[in-house]
This record gives structure tokens, C-alpha cells and sequence, in this order.
């Protein structure tokens, strides 16, 4: 007899854990709030002839070995490269543009600091040593820590051997980025402020803090584990946006014979001695299997969708104080023309990140302002105008952009409903003042708060990881001490989502990692 999953929420993660059980010959559920699957990694027409990536964006962790074990390729998906990283504007009509090579990179940095340039080989070389090891624990099961047995004592053994491949300064090296703020890092390595600029973005991507805060090196290392079609350290673009990649894996879970069923709002696991018994949905349907496995962020399962009574004391307060935060505000644009940038940068800046965020303290004046006032005056802000390369989102001759927004306070709540109109206009200024005109450009905007993320896509607090990356929340104790290896303290439920290791964006890891598990375990 087959055995049985439910799967709760058909976001990217849950689809890539159904599809490798119904793989292996399981009868699996998925169940949706939403009347589409994908979960953030959606696709969406907000005017008319206009669509573009809902919430994440752009391509880079998702890896190679899930798109070839859920043939996504076959199933349509098609990835293009970007030919340019990222463009950071500067005041005087300067810019820094970084593309996927080296040799060019250095050029431009040495427009700011011929010292720079001849540090930033160093720079990778020695990210470059580290990066390999740190990627292949992202596909380990973490160590449990809490009720080790044989089986995590030889994992430590793996993750032992992995690590002395490393010289001492290198284990130095990958110990000081878990803990070290990202301004500290790149301090030790340039001098120049637009170059030091370029890379803290990453550090403060998704995560509600400043480059100078302790922790902020690692979410800079998080974002700089991917690679699109082959090509390490690349992102790219999914044509269609990211619904592209989801719709690729609906049609292998329908290929394998998973139901799904969209419009299927779950209000409640029901335990009974401490076991996962069925799912409960807002409609009154109940769905029951051998097993329960949540993609949805830990806080969500344990503060809404399980009772109060079914939980011990010590896990219901530590996903009370669980930290969702990332201050994030995303917006889609109709644009009825190209912005143009001073300094007349080569027209093909415009497919990279276009990042505006001049320097570090810029940066963290931002965290500051959303601090007080509940946005910063002066956004960080990521422009990606994906129409350029794609021209099934726009009409002939228009573009969408996406306007990925960094330091929004979270604790607003609902008080964005009454300002989130307020924070765009000041995004958009913000804009206008690094590409004049921009606003004039402007046709209709789609606006999604860090509220409106959380009531449309179940990310609490608007944290696109499923809980921020900082140390006390990574690895064994992503989500909790005790729960690392994708099971909960409930038995016959199981976590596969971003709030799990390795933790957020479209990576398909930790669904990757989950139905292994579940495979071993069950």
C-alpha cells in the first residue's frame, strides 16, 4: 500500500519535496490557499498587457540538480543569463557595473581604486575556496545537537573531512563570516565606498539591519551560492518571470499523479497524541494522510495553524520570540519607456541590478530612518527591468521594473495599509532623483507592503526567507534546536520549507532535503 503525504502550501519548496516522494511512489496532497501554485515564485498581469515576478525576482540558487530531477527544462522553463550582475550609479555621473567576468570588473573598479581592483581578485579567490564546501552543506542534514545518535556522529565525520580541505586561514576565514558584519568584511578589503557599496547590498538583501550589524557577512555570503545555466556566481531570468519556474514544476507533479488542489485555505492541523492527524481547511474539508509536511514559515505552523494546547511551553515560546523581519517592500511598475541614467553607462547596464544605494552609511541611515519613522526617507533600492530580455511582459516598445525595496519597518502591521501609498511616492522619488524622469515614465505600480506580503503570501513580518539568517537561526537551529532535520516535535509532521536549512530563495533545497529525509524516516 502506497503510503501518503499532505503537503501544505504549493509554494516552489512544497512542489520539489512532492515531486521527489511521488517519485518514490507516494500518494501526495498539496493543498493552496491561493487559486495558483507557486507560493512567492508567482507571476502575475497587474495592467493590463503588463506582468511581472510578484515577489522574489530573479534567478540564481535555484540548483542544477532540481531542475534536471524535475525536468523543467523539458517542461518549458528557460533560463537566460544576465549580461550584467549589477549597476551602481554614483553622484558625478559615475557608475560601477559589474558583469560575470573577472578581467572586466577589475577595470571598473580600478575607476574608483587601483589598489581595489588588485584586492578584489583576493576577495574571490578567497570566497572562491570557501564557497564549495559551504554549498555542499547546504545539501547535509544538520547535526541535531539535541538527542545526537550514530547516524549524526557520521555526518559530523563528513562535515569534518569537508572542512580540513581547508587551509587555516581559510576555516578563519569561513568562521568569521557567520558571525562578522559585512561592513567589517569588506573594510578589510577595499577602500573605495561605491565598490564596498556593490557588495554589501547583498548583506543587507531580505535582512532588516544595517551593513554594520553583526551577521550581516553571512546573508552576503547567502546570496553568492548560485549559478544559472553552468555559470557560477551568475543571475538570470526566467522567461515568463518566476512563475515560469513553478508552472515548470506543476506539470511534473501532475506528470507524477499529485493532486493539488488550489483554493484550499488550511485552518488547522489537528493533533491527537502529539500525532499529526489530519488537515482541516477553511471550507470544512479535512484531508488525512501518514503524513503532515508544512511549507509554510515555522511561526505560521506553530502560532496558527496548530493549537496552543497540542504545544509544550518551551517550542510555543521560542516561535513566539521566532525572528521574521525582513523589511521588504516590492513593487511591479508599467513603464512607457527606458529610464535613462546620467553619465551615458552602455545600454546594456539596464538587464543588471540596478542598485541605488551609493554607499554603506547611505545604507544604514536607511535602517535608521525605518527605524524611527517606519521607512527610510532615502530607500535602498534594486531595479530590474526584465522586459528588456523578455518581451512577454510588456507591450512592444514598454517595459516593466521591478522595485525591490530594502529597510521597511515590519512591526507597522496593518499600519502599512494606511502608508503604504506614502513609502511608494517616496520610492519612486527616489528614483527620479538617480534617473531623472522616471516618474514621468510611470503608467500603473503594483505595491506590496511588508503586510501585504504577509497577507498574500504568508510571509510573516514580510520576511522573504521564512526567518532571518542570523546564527541563532541557521543550521541546527533553523527552525529550532531539535527540529533541524526537517522533522518537528509532533510526530508525523514535517517542515520543507524556506524556514528550514539552508534557508530562503528559490532554491528547492530544503524541499530537496525534506522528502530525503522523509524518505529515510517514514
Amino acid at each position: 500500500m502506497k503510503k501518503s503525504a499532505i503537503i501544505v502550501g504549493a509554494g516552489h519548496n512544497g512542489l520539489v519535496c512532492g515531486c521527489y516522494l511521488a517519485k518514490a511512489g507516494w500518494k501526495v496532497t498539496i493543498l493552496e490557499r491561493r487559486h495558483i501554485v507557486g507560493g512567492a515564485a508567482v507571476t502575475e498581469e497587474f495592467h493590463p498587457g503588463f506582468r511581472n515576478s510578484v515577489e522574489s525576482y530573479t534567478v540564481s540558487l535555484l540548483q542544477p540538480k532540481i531542475i534536471k530531477d524535475l525536468n523543467l527544462e523539458k517542461h518549458g522553463l528557460k533560463l537566460l543569463t544576465r549580461k550584467v550582475n549589477n549597476f551602481l550609479p554614483q553622484a558625478n555621473d559615475e557608475y560601477l557595473a559589474f558583469r560575470p567576468d573577472f578581467v572586466r570588473n577589475q577595470e571598473e573598479v580600478a575607476k574608483f581604486s587601483k589598489k581595489d581592483a588588485v584586492q578584489l581578485e583576493k576577495y574571490y579567490q578567497d570566497l572562491d575556496a570557501i564557497v564549495p564546501v559551504v554549498k555542499e552543506m547546504m545539501y547535509q542534514t544538520p547535526l541535531a545537537i539535541i538527542d545526537a545518535g550514530f547516524g549524526d556522529l557520521f555526518k559530523a565525520f563528513q562535515l569534518s573531512r569537508l572542512f580540513r580541505q581547508l587551509s587555516n586561514y581559510q576555516k578563519r576565514f569561513l568562521t568569521k563570516l557567520f558571525t562578522v558584519s559585512a561592513a567589517e568584511l569588506l573594510d578589510e578589503y577595499f577602500e573605495s565606498d561605491p565598490v564596498k557599496a556593490l557588495f554589501a547590498f547583498d548583506g543587507i538583501v531580505g535582512h532588516y539591519d544595517s551593513p554594520y550589524a553583526p551577521g550581516t557577512a553571512y546573508v552576503l555570503l547567502h546570496h553568492l551560492l548560485g549559478e544559472v545555466n553552468g555559470q557560477a556566481g551568475a543571475w538570470g531570468h526566467a522567461v515568463g518571470g518566476m512563475g515560469a519556474i513553478t508552472q515548470a514544476m506543476q506539470k511534473e507533479a501532475v506528470s507524477l499523479g499529485i493532486t493539488i488542489e488550489t483554493e484550499a485555505a488550511v485552518e488547522q492541523i489537528a493533533v491527537s497524541d502529539n500525532k499529526a492527524k489530519e488537515v482541516i481547511c477553511t471550507d470544512g474539508r479535512e484531508f488525512s494522510a501518514d503524513i503532515v509536511i508544512a511549507n509554510v514559515n515555522p511561526k505560521l505552523l506553530y502560532l496558527q495553524l496548530l493549537k496552543p494546547e497540542d504545544l509544550n511551553e518551551e517550542t510555543l515560546h521560542h516561535f513566539e520570540n521566532y525572528k521574521c523581519q525582513s523589511g521588504t517592500f516590492r513593487m511591479n511598475v508599467a513603464l512607457s519607456g527606458l529610464p535613462k541614467f546620467p553619465g551615458s553607462p552602455p545600454s546594456e547596464v539596464l538587464q543588471g541590478g540596478i542598485i541605488l544605494a551609493p554607499n554603506m552609511e547611505y545604507m544604514d541611515r536607511a535602517y535608521q530612518d525605518a527605524r524611527q519613522y517606519g521607512w527610510s526617507k532615502k530607500p535602498i533600492i534594486e531595479i530590474l527591468i526584465p522586459s528588456i530580455v523578455d518581451n512577454s511582459l510588456a507591450p512592444e516598445g514598454q517595459h516593466v521594473a521591478s522595485l525591490f525595496c530594502q529597510q521597511f519597518d515590519p512591526k507597522l502591521g496593518k499600519g502599512w495599509l494606511e502608508k503604504r501609498d506614502a513609502a511608494a511616492d517616496t520610492i519612486i522619488e527616489t528614483v527620479d532623483q538617480y534617473a531623472p524622469g522616471f516618474k514621468s515614465l510611470v503608467e500603473a505600480r503594483q505595491i506590496h507592503s511588508p503586510y501585504d506580503l504577509e497577507q498574500k503570501f504568508g510571509l510573516i513580518g514580510g520576511d522573504i526567507f521564512h526567518g532571518r539568517l542570523s546564527l541563532e537561526q541557521l543550521y541546527s537551529a533553523r527552525p529550532m534546536l531539535g527540529m533541524g532535520q526537517y522533522k518537528t516535535d509532533i510526530e508525523s509532521l514535517y517542515l520543507c520549507g524556506a524556514g528550514t536549512h539552508p534557508g530562503g530563495g528559490v532554491s528547492g533545497i530544503p524541499g530537496h532535503n525534506a522528502a530525503r529525509e522523509i524518505l529515510k524516516q517514514e
